[in-house]
Order: structure tokens, then sequence, then C-alpha cells
């Protein structure tokens, strides 16, 4: 079963599988530009995924995160992907619900929505959880454009939700390539 940190965090990281231990470590020394110095980033028992708990706003850290990607991009060697987590919860489709319920209010009353939901080491199904959450939102659903994205992380146990611009994920092969 998976083995994932016992506190909060607000930050999911991906690596390659078995780069864990380096992506750690750059991640330590990118937190310590940015100006965290003590951020807990541990493994999460799941192949190429890591668990970061900073101190610092973590929609904020990936745009300063971003800044540093294309002024420097050879700083990013075993990152792949940042995501900003906001609320943890058990893995329950009422605790999900009640999350995205609380979050949704930052989507506008003229924007569009979409949920997105990765899932590891569960049996809940994907259909099962956008179902649950989406007939809370009363705003117009975009599956291609979306002004936001609920964000779904289902880890186990434990589920992270956001509700965030798409901009706000850092995909760092994808960034490098523009």
């Amino acid at each position: 079963m998976v083995q994932l940190m016992r506190r909060e965090f607000n930050l999911l990281a991906t690596t390659s599988r078995g780069y864990e231990t380096y992506a750690r470590s750059e991640l330590r020394f990118l937190f310590e530009k940015v100006g965290d110095t003590a951020p807990a980033i541990e493994k999460t028992g799941i192949s190429g995924l890591i668990a970061v708990k900073t101190n610092m706003d973590s929609i904020e850290v990936i745009r300063q995160l971003r800044a540093i990607l294309r002024q420097r991009p050879y700083e990013f060697r075993f990152v792949l992907r940042l995501v900003p987590v906001e609320k943890v919860v058990c893995t329950d489709l009422d605790q999900i619900q009640q999350a995205v319920v609380e979050l949704s209010s930052k989507i506008g009353e003229n924007e569009t929505f979409r949920v997105t939901v990765e899932k590891r080491f569960t049996t809940t199904h994907t259909k099962d959880i956008v179902e649950k959450v989406a007939g809370n939102i009363k705003r117009k659903v975009n599956l291609t454009a979306p002004d936001k994205v609920v964000l779904i992380e289902v880890i186990g146990g434990l589920t992270g939700v956001s509700v965030i611009k798409p901009e706000d994920i850092l995909s760092v092969l994808k960034e490098k390539l523009l």
C-alpha cells in the first residue's frame, strides 16, 4: 500500500521512476532559490511522485520556479511537473465533494471550468468523482480551454483538491520546448 507522508502537503512533484532522490535534492535547491529553506519534501511510496509542504503559497512558488525555468532551464533536470494542492482530504467522495464546494467560489460567475482527475492506488472510478463534484458547480463546462481547472489528485487514502488556472501547473518539459 501507499506510504504517503502523514502531514498535509501543498504541492505534488513528478519525476521519472527511480529518480525520486535526485528530484528531492533538486527541489530543495530550487526552493532555496525562491526563499523556502526548509520545505518538507517526501517520497509518497508511488514511483515518480513526491509530496511537498512549503510554508509559501504554492501557486506563487510555481510562478517563481517558472521564472527560474525560463532563465536557467538547466537547473531542472529531474523534476517534470509541479502541481499546487489547496486542500487535502481523505479519499471519500463526500469529503472530496465538500472540498470542491469550499473552493468552487474561486470560479467566477462568467468563468468556465473542467474537472481533471489524476488517480493512483485507488479503486474509486474517475466517472464517480467527476459526477459527484461537477454537479455542484453552477458554471459552464469547457473541456478544451477552461478558465479554471478543478484538479483532484487521488493518492491512495488521501486526495488533494485545487481550483486553479491551467497555467498554475508547471510542466517542465512543455515549457522547455517553448
